[in-house]
């Protein structure tokens, strides 16, 4: 190989982009439109979704927050955000499986949400929840007892943002203790929220601590960010320490026993 071989070897080696095919679907974002702080618009969503597609991801399950006194969304708000979504990708002849669900914030009016039963959550009756970033909400392994109690599967969401917990590694495997499982943000393992967020995500990747991936993705930015990752690192490869189960999640429970039963 000469000079110029080697060279231009070089740069497409740089550009390639390691895809998320193995992953199949996103189970945390904010590409539903007019909603929360993600999209604002049908068409911001909808180049959001073929940004998904460019990286590998077949489908995705929208998950809009809802947190009181700032995205007050309901089961009504979010199905008629989705279904606007779903017709305009009918339109445009848009292939891509979607689903909605919700982030829910651990907040004075979570515990009502749950008992009153309507709720938008993950398939199987997975139910994901957030902390604030600012302080530490105290009642959080009440809340994973209320859900559970419920019969409902807590999942939290990306617990590596939570700088409060960075130098108490014991409270990730209280929350794993608790049955709680974790959900890994894409952009984490980069320094894009910080180096203090990229340490503890690694730390717990390593300790096999994570259940889930999502992208967590709001706007282009994002978008644009993701694509810089999936270049430089091999999620696949640098999430082998994890069973994570996005895929799995969408198998029935009566499939999940069918197959135990013929092994």
């Amino acid at each position: 190989m000469n000079f110029w071989e080697r060279l231009f070897a070089k740069r497409e080696d740089t550009a390639k982009m390691h895809v998320l095919d193995w992953l199949k679907w996103d189970i945390h974002n904010h590409i539903l439109p007019q909603i929360d702080d993600g999209s604002q618009s049908i068409q911001d969503s909808v180049k959001l979704i073929k940004g998904l597609k460019d990286i590998g991801i077949q489908g995705c399950v929208c998950t809009p927050h809802v947190m009181s006194g700032v995205h007050p969304n309901t089961p009504s708000t979010i199905s008629t955000a989705y279904e606007a979504l779903k017709q305009e990708l009918v339109r445009q002849g848009l292939k891509f499986q979607l689903e909605f669900a919700a982030e829910y914030m651990i907040d004075e009016e979570l515990d009502a949400k749950i008992r009153s039963r309507e709720l938008c959550l993950l398939p199987n009756g997975h139910m994901l929840i957030e902390m604030s970033y600012l302080s530490e909400s105290k009642s959080l392994f009440h809340t994973i007892k209320a859900i559970q109690n419920n019969g409902y599967q807590p999942v939290l969401a990306h617990p590596e943002r939570y700088n409060y917990y960075h130098h108490n590694f014991q409270i990730f495997k209280d929350i794993k203790n608790a049955g709680c499982l974790l959900q890994l943000n894409l952009l984490s393992i980069s320094r894009y929220y910080g180096q203090g967020v990229k340490n503890q995500a690694l730390m717990l990747i390593k300790s096999g601590m994570y259940d889930f991936l999502g992208t967590d993705m709001h706007h282009g930015k994002h978008l644009a960010a993701i694509k810089q990752v999936l270049q430089k690192y091999d999620v696949e490869e640098l999430l082998k320490p994890c069973e994570i189960k996005n895929e799995s999640l969408f198998i029935q429970k009566s499939d999940i026993l069918a197959l135990e039963l013929a092994v």
